[in-house]
This record gives structure tokens, sequence and C-alpha cells, in this order.
């Protein structure tokens, strides 16, 4: 597959770097002479230097025989304009990075395809749903939702009281009569290793667990983990970026009381006037008598996602120290979002890395249509739609010749979640959720494809 990517930024760098492992033709452009000097050196991918607005730059690239151009340079507006001059210059797919969120919400009313622009992506705007979703299960981490809810995806680390501690998968099901919830990704406490689960796998104290559930299996999973659930109702945001903007915008319509700190003050007025639900402090947020000041100890939960990755790990970690059920911290350095939350953070969120599990979706064989990583874990998670041709239709999941080191965690018929068990039989246009380890990516993709 050939990728034309245009801008070499941090979401263009990590976007070459992730899809140059996925052994595709990229072609980096900028017109910053450092930023792709660093890729050459870095990345196995051809790089040309210059104004991508250039015709003659686009053809030099070879656009008209590309299959995906992705524009994410700094500017909103140049982003569109290249998408739809590679689209009529041949691209099959263009992808534009904005930061205008209106963009994206009135794509029924605006249609952008018609202009060449076959997706929009907000990096901010991601961050922000991303943010939401964690505090929807606020005992739980990595909460994802699939299909609008038909199967959720969410991680829990196991404490003393946890029911099933010393049983087996297969026991620990055995508990409910009907299954709900299926374990798809175990991390032994202190290793840095995955284990995908199998009927005799053996939970352990301090193991973080990762599941595929239903609706009513979050009960169950409360139950068996000894979790509370406890409601959000007062949340507390350092920084006045556009991430804490949309955060602040989404939680307050959600009628949660969300207090608010921007150290400078012209940005928090300006704040203060579009946020009228919101309580904008302009101060340090990283002054404790100041946070103190603020009622910090009243909060459910503390955000942090200032542009300092320093700042939003310390903050967290002083809100932590807090007794904060929930902490959140906005990390751009990928050796930081892998250490999640051992540091002491319950989630660690990066807006690259999110920016590129969307994009990822046009460049896998198969049809897959949503792919999502785990904190601190070497696993992806695919969503795959089945065609009458894929390997798997029409068989029933134990008799797949599925890897060991993957395994399905459910699957959506009609809009409805299933656990699917080994003698569901998988059909065409079922939607099949996958946990699998790299190693196994290849082999699972070429069962759907």
């Amino acid at each position: 597959m050939k990728i034309i990517i245009a801008g070499a930024g941090e979401v263009g760098f990590h976007l070459a770097k992730l899809l140059s492992y996925e052994s595709q033709e990229i072609v980096l452009i900028d017109n910053n002479r450092e930023s792709l000097k660093y890729a050459e050196n870095h990345l196995d991918i051809r790089i040309i230097h210059g104004n991508a607005l250039s015709l003659s730059l686009l053809n030099d690239a070879g656009v008209k025989n590309s299959d995906l151009f992705i524009a994410v340079t700094s500017e909103e507006s140049l982003n569109i304009t290249l998408s739809a001059l590679a689209k009529q210059l041949g691209c099959k797919r263009t992808i534009a990075r904005i930061s205008n969120i209106e963009f994206i919400s009135s794509k029924d009313k605006v249609s952008f395809k018609d202009i060449g622009v076959d997706e929009l992506i907000s990096p901010e705007d991601l961050a922000a749903n991303e943010i939401q979703q964690l505090l929807d299960q606020s005992a739980f981490f990595n909460n994802r939702k699939f299909d609008d809810g038909a199967l959720t995806l969410i991680g829990t680390t196991l404490e003393a009281e946890a029911a099933f501690i010393g049983k087996t998968v297969k026991e620990a099901a055995s508990v409910f009569q009907d299954i709900h919830f299926m374990p798809i990704a175990i991390q032994r406490k202190g290793t840095q290793f995955s284990i995908i689960p199998r009927g005799d796998s053996v939970f352990e104290e301090g193991d973080d667990v990762f599941f595929i559930t239903l609706e009513e299996g979050v009960e169950e999973i409360y139950k068996l983990t000894g979790k509370v659930k406890t409601p959000i109702k007062n949340v507390m945001i350092l920084g006045g970026g556009k991430i804490a903007f949309n955060t602040a915008r989404k939680l307050s319509e959600k009628k949660i009381k969300v207090s608010l700190i921007e150290q400078n003050k012209e940005k928090a007025i300006e704040l203060a006037d579009k946020l009228s639900d919101v309580m904008v402090i302009n101060g340090d947020g990283r002054n404790l008598e100041l946070l103190e000041e603020e009622n910090l100890n009243s909060m459910d939960a503390f955000i942090s996602v200032t542009g300092n990755s320093e700042t939003n790990i310390m903050s967290c970690l002083m809100a932590s120290s807090k007794n904060i059920n929930k902490t959140i911290a906005l990390v751009e350095n990928m050796d930081y979002f892998k250490l999640s939350h051992s540091i002491g953070i319950d989630n660690l969120i990066n807006k690259k890395l999110l920016a590129a599990n969307t994009i990822f979706r046009y460049i896998r064989r198969g049809e897959v249509v949503d792919i999502t990583t785990l904190n601190n874990l070497d696993v992806e998670i695919l969503e795959f739609i089945v065609k009458n041709t894929s390997k798997v239709a029409n068989l029933k999941v134990k008799d797949i010749d599925f890897p060991r080191t993957a395994i399905i965690g459910g699957v959506i018929k009609e809009g409805k979640g299933i656990i699917a068990l080994g003698d569901y039989i998988i059909l065409p246009d079922d939607r099949v959720v996958v946990c699998c380890l790299p190693e196994a990516v290849e082999k699972v993709e070429s069962l759907f494809s």
C-alpha cells in the first residue's frame, strides 16, 4: 500500500513510524528539513522536502498512484486543501487532520467527501472522547465502547478482595449462569509480558485484566472484582487548550460540575466566556495550595491536559496522593505512555496514538473497522466485519485455526453484542472483536480477509 503523509510533526512522524513497521510504502513531505532529517535517519521511508501545495511535488511523490493521502500539518485549512488536491490528482482515499470539531459534528450538513476529503480526524476531539469514556466507568481503566456500547472493553487491577483470585478463567465464569463477559488480556504484576488467557489461565492478585463485556456484564465484573461503582459528579481539569476545552464542554453538558484551571489570564477569560457552566480559575495548577483552595479533595476525578507531559504526570500523582479516585494525564512522550498506571496514575492518554489508531483502519488488510491498543500492553484490539469469502465465515469458533496468541472477545450481530463461545457460528456481516499479540496480527487478518 502506498501512503503519502503531509506534515512531519509529532502526529505525522508517529504515523510514519507506525506505518513503516507495517511494511507500507511511505512518503513523508514537509518543508522543515530538521524534521525530515530525523525521520530519514530513523525510519525506512522516502522523504521529500518542500511545500506540499506544489502540484509538481505531489506528482513527484506519486500521488496519482497512491492508496492513501494523510494531511496532518499544523494548519487545518492546509490539510483540507491538500486532501482535496490529492483526491483530484488520483489518490484513492484522503484523511485530513483538523482542530475545529464543528466540522466533525456537522458532517451531515456539510459533505467534505464532495470536495475530496474522505475522513476528518481531530486528535484533540479524539482525546476528549477518550477521557469521557474513561470517566463513564470510573472504577476501571481503558474503557472503550464498540458500536455504541454493544460491546465494551474495560480493564481493572485485581485487588486482594477480588472473588476470583486463584481461580481459573473457567471457574470464574461458572459463578454466573450466563456468560456476559470475556477476559481477553492479562498482565502479571511487575512484568511487561502480556498473556492471552485461556480456560485454564489462573487469575492472580495484582493482575491487570482486560475484559470484553456486554452491558449487563459490567455489573458482574464489579461484583467479581470487589470494585465500588462511584458516580463522577465533580471534576477538576488542569490546562486550557483544545482538549481541556472540549472535555469541559462535554462533561458540563452531562451536568457534571467542572473546575478548569488555566495559568494564562487572557486564555482563562476567553474560556470563561465560552464555558458558562464551568468554573474557570486563573492560576498555576502546580500549586498545591491553589488546588486545595479550589476543593481538590472533594473531586471525583482529576484530569491534567496541559502541553507539558511532566506537569501532567506530577499533578496527577499529587491528586492521587489526596485520594482522588480517578486521574487522567495527557502525555506526548511514548515512553511515558507505556508506563501506564504502573506509575500511580489511572490512565495516560496520547493523542498521537489515538489518531494513529483511527487511521490504521484504512491500512489494515481484511475488513478492519476499528483498532485500539491497551496501556502498557503489547496487544491490539481489532474489529472485523466478516465477508462471505472470509475463512472464518460459517465456522464454529472452536473449529477456527486461531493462533494461541489471539482470542475472540465478542461478536456484534445486527447491533447486539454476543460473547461468542466455542459453539458460536460466525456468519457473514458479523462484527468480530479480536485481541491479539503483535506476532498474531498477520495470521488473524488473513482469516478475515
